[in-house]
């Protein structure tokens, strides 16, 4: 590959030097990936300067009467990163630490995501600068519906199609797909996806994260010779997308020896109960409390285990310089965004661990969140089990054709499935040409 490609003076390190500008900086880390793959693919400098930058984005104020009768106003986001392969995809977070760059970077690893399993996508990202936990349920749906009715232009099956993401979940899918509908005036039901099922919503959605999470460690087990009956597994976050890959990769063989959530984790070298452990939260909210014949290890402490697996599955930059060189795992599956900083690949790769990256491992929710918007548009559903045989189907394609890229070019599986994913944008640009 050639590599005299001139980025600009002012772009990210790429990660095979030592120097980064903000580790902790998402969209710097996620254009340092960027940038290493741009220059492997040796890419126009043309079309590198319009895939660098998002499409569009958007900063609402949305004024809220709260319940004491005084009006708050909170702050939203939305970027539209790159829709030239179809409407764009993403979520939408509700939390006190949304903010534009990580928006921006979360719209940009959709557009590489959806790109990555070859899905009629681009990517978007959204969220609001709230504390859910503070708000009642009249101030969330007045938040939700005046956020909605902010960005309502953009917004639709053709255009731009919301998820959940962090702290917002079926209902608030519902609060928008309603506000959207009530200005269309008729029911608009492909506008959102992980709705309700009663609304619209796939039968597999909730499950479909993590079930890729499952399927992406099975692979990269498969292609390492190693078994995956009987192989230790570390899973950090036991929300949706960890407890769900850790109860399947229990089922398929593995043992899953610790599990952690914001209250910390636990550790049990026989193997922890994690149909025990999911009860346990579902009552109580958290791990917190539950002993499964373990020992307490905090979440900094469970990345460090010596085990087969770890799947990083809660937030983002948890493994970075600072931790990389002891992680001990033979393999890392991403179920979150963005949990490896650009400085800690190199460490990894030094080491010789198999990393699946976020962009892939943890790509069945958008793969299950385009089979919801397909049955919206043509109004029959599918069964659970056509679901998962399905994403099963683009998951392994998807994993094999970023691992026979990584094997061709010599380079990691993050590096390969970036290349993979800007290769197939930028082929549709050169296709549509620029617009002028």
């Amino acid at each position: 590959m050639a590599s005299d490609l001139r980025l600009p003076t002012n772009s990210i390190v790429r990660p095979d030097k030592e120097t980064f500008l903000n580790e902790e900086n998402p969209f710097e880390a996620m254009m340092s990936r960027f940038d290493r793959a741009a220059q492997l693919l040796d890419l126009e400098p043309g079309l590198y300067k319009v895939l660098r930058h998002p499409e569009k984005q958007i900063t609402v104020s949305i004024p809220v009467l709260m319940d004491n009768g005084e009006v708050e106003v909170f702050t939203g986001y939305r970027v539209l990163y790159n829709t030239s392969r179809g409407p764009a995809k993403g979520g939408i977070r509700f939390d006190m630490h949304v903010d534009m760059e990580e928006v921006k970077a979360l719209a940009a690893w959709m557009t590489w995501k959806c790109a990555v399993v070859n899905l009629p996508f681009g990517g978007a990202k959204g969220g609001v600068i709230c504390d859910p936990l503070k708000l009642s349920v009249g101030e969330l749906e007045r938040l939700t519906r005046r956020y909605t009715t902010g960005i309502i232009n953009t917004l639709g099956p053709d255009s731009d199609v919301p998820a959940p993401d962090v702290n917002t979940n079926e209902r608030v899918m519902a609060w928008i797909m309603d506000t959207y509908s009530m200005a269309m005036r008729h029911t608009v039901t492909a506008v959102v996806t992980g709705k309700p099922i009663e609304l619209g919503g796939s039968l597999g959605r909730r499950e479909a994260t993590g079930r890729g999470v499952m399927i992406s460690t099975r692979e990269a087990l498969k292609h390492l010779g190693m078994r995956i009956e009987g192989a230790t597994v570390a899973v950090q976050g036991f929300g949706n997308v960890g407890s769900v890959a850790a109860d399947l990769l229990t089922k398929e063989g593995c043992r899953v020896v610790a599990v952690s959530d914001k209250s910390g984790g636990i550790y049990n070298k026989a193997g922890i109960d994690v149909p025990a452990a999911i009860e346990h939260v579902k009552k109580h909210r958290s791990l917190e409390g539950f002993a499964g014949g373990g020992e307490h290890v905090s979440n900094d402490e469970l990345l460090l285990l010596d085990v087969d697996v770890l799947v990083p599955a809660a937030l983002e930059n948890v493994i970075t310089r600072h931790n990389a060189g002891k992680v001990r795992a033979k393999v890392i599956v991403e179920g979150a965004n963005g949990p490896t900083t650009a400085p800690a690949d190199a460490i990894l790769d030094e080491k010789g661990v198999f990393v699946v990256p976020d962009i892939l491992a943890n790509a069945g929710g958008v793969t299950v969140s385009y089979f919801e918007w397909v049955q919206d548009r043509q109004a029959y559903f599918w069964t659970e089990d056509v679901v998962n045989e399905r994403l099963t189907e683009i998951m392994v394609r998807s994993f094999n054709d970023v691992l026979q890229l990584s094997l061709q070019h010599k380079v990691n599986m993050r590096t390969a499935a970036y290349m993979l994913a800007i290769s197939r944008v930028a082929t549709v640009h050169r296709l549509r040409g620029i617009y002028a």
